[in-house]
């Protein structure tokens, strides 16, 4: 990393938004010695992954597992921390459970073996099948992580080192001709294990039966990397990076929301919040791609803001936190409840952009792991159904919450036998239209834009603008994509291009 700047002629930053992006470019580049001011429109840090508590229950609003925990002790590092002293990460025994309509319920362990022969007790696979398919999953990381992820796709500093002409020449072994479906249905014959592993292009908002096979990659960072939880709940990462910009010298105003990204022809003079403008010699948007653009610039017209504005956004979720009288032992901390048909759910989603009519559930109860989450003896739910942006009229004119919870109380019912209806103490809902007001997500859309096409990928937004001089991109819809591994990459990369001039 390059030395600090001369602390007499101090360069100004300011981030919109304090999602895990922001923070990850905050705590860097504060670091280094610029003057960094973030603001943010509501009261706490986070962005979606923020915290609520209601009548004694404590409820992660959004994510809710980790991955590539190296990503997130580089970031502690980097700036001269020790992460253990910050935040404690432990590896999940039980990935999730997976419940069936059939009534088969399935244990994804983290340890391979043990999978393995629950695969084998459970379905009609053989357990050599899951090896097979994790060695090609692994395959494809190994080509692709350091291009798409762990470097600026942009630069064509990237495609100068061996690593990636190797990536280069080896462009079908990304396996991006096929969808994640077809070659899931290559490696597996039963229904269910194909299933399982499709689900995995919801962590980006996607479609498997649409989304490149290449996504596959993902299924190697849970297995064989692994899943991890956060002592205290996914909220004490937050937290954690919270504290740690402040020490860094960190500014942050809350209830601040931005209003305008202020720029002389193209290049970025400051912000306008709460009325205010506001000089800055360079500007981090952590909001959502299409809302810089639209809303903060202004801007429908140039290349950039057209071109998002062609591509198809990601899946929304509709969530409900409840807080339960019940102690469920048949449950884990991550659960999923398929649908019966997964092809029909996903071409509701994304073809019709309607709610599912048998949508997958899934459970997520920090309080397994966090009894101070919820009181003893209860336990916070937190439920979480696939939803299409709130940008579809068919959406928006469709079943209400209370529709739709009755249909998820009565599959619980089915599927785990908790009849909870007459056991919820305390309820919220977050709906697209929720997420996007709270967030500045686009029509609710989680991540950007969906991975619905081969070229997918390469269409994120460049952590560094081309078109606005001093403006510069974090969060899921800037490269490289959703997930919390990923927007703390995208805080790196913008940082590491500010400090490289």
């Amino acid at each position: 990393m390059k030395q600090p700047p001369n602390k007499t002629k101090s360069i100004s930053i300011s981030v919109i938004g304090s999602g895990l992006g922001g923070l990850s470019a905050a705590i860097r580049l504060a670091h280094a010695g610029y003057d960094v001011n973030v603001y943010e429109k509501n009261p706490t840090p986070g962005g979606k992954a923020r915290s609520v508590t209601q009548n004694g229950f404590r409820f992660d609003t959004g994510p809710s597992l980790i991955t590539m925990p190296f990503v997130i002790n580089e970031l502690f590092e980097s700036v001269g921390e020790n992460p253990a002293e910050w935040l404690t990460l432990n590896k999940l025994t039980n990935l999730c459970r997976y419940f069936y309509h059939d009534g088969t319920i399935l244990n994804a362990y983290s340890d391979k073996e043990k999978f393995a022969a629950e695969i084998e007790a459970n379905t009609t696979e053989k357990r050599e099948a899951l090896f097979k398919y994790l060695e090609y999953c692994k395959t494809i990381y190994e080509l692709t992580a350091d291009i798409f992820l762990f470097k600026d796709l942009y630069s064509p500093k990237t495609y100068t080192n061996l690593r990636a002409l190797i990536t280069l020449f080896k462009l079908p072994k990304i396996d991006s001709f096929r969808t994640m479906n077809e070659a899931n249905h290559s490696f597996f014959k039963d229904e269910k294990i194909i299933q399982l592993f499709n689900r995995y292009a919801t962590y980006n908002g996607s479609d498997p039966y649409k989304c490149p096979a290449t996504l596959n990659i993902i299924s190697h960072v849970e297995y064989t990397i692994g899943g991890y939880y956060a002592s205290g709940g996914m909220f004490s990462l937050t937290d954690a990076l919270y504290r740690l910009a402040l020490k860094k010298g960190v500014k942050f105003s809350f209830n601040s929301p931005v209003e305008k990204i202020i720029t002389h022809g193209k290049i970025i003079k400051g912000i306008l919040a709460g009325g205010k403008e506001i000089f800055a010699d360079k500007v981090i948007s952590n909001a959502d791609v299409y809302s810089t653009y639209g809303k903060l610039l202004n801007d429908n017209k140039s290349s950039a803001a057209k071109k998002y504005n062609k591509l198809e956004p990601s899946s929304s979720a509709l969530v409900f936190y409840w807080g339960v009288n019940v102690t469920s032992q048949k449950l884990d901390t991550h659960n999923i409840l398929f649908s019966a048909d997964y092809k029909k759910e996903f071409e509701e989603l994304f073809d019709k952009k309607t709610y599912p009519t048998d949508p997958t559930i899934y459970i997520y109860i920090s309080s397994k792991f966090s009894g101070g989450d919820a009181p003893e003896g209860k336990e916070n739910w937190f439920v979480m159904i696939n939803a299409p942006n709130c940008a579809s009229p068919n959406a928006k004119a469709q079943m209400s919450n209370d529709d739709i919870k009755e249909t998820i109380l009565n599959k619980i019912k089915t599927l785990t036998g908790y009849d909870i209806k007459d056991k919820i103490e305390t309820e919220s809902i977050m709906t697209p239209q929720d997420i996007e007001e709270e967030t500045g997500s686009y029509s609710g859309s989680i991540y950007g834009i969906s991975s619905n096409s081969r070229n997918a990928a390469f269409l994120h937004q460049p952590n560094m603008s081309k078109y606005y001089k001093g403006l510069y991109f974090t969060g899921g819809s800037a490269h490289p994509g959703g997930g919390i591994p990923l927007v703390l990459l995208s805080g790196k990369h913008a940082a590491e291009k500010i400090i490289a001039g």
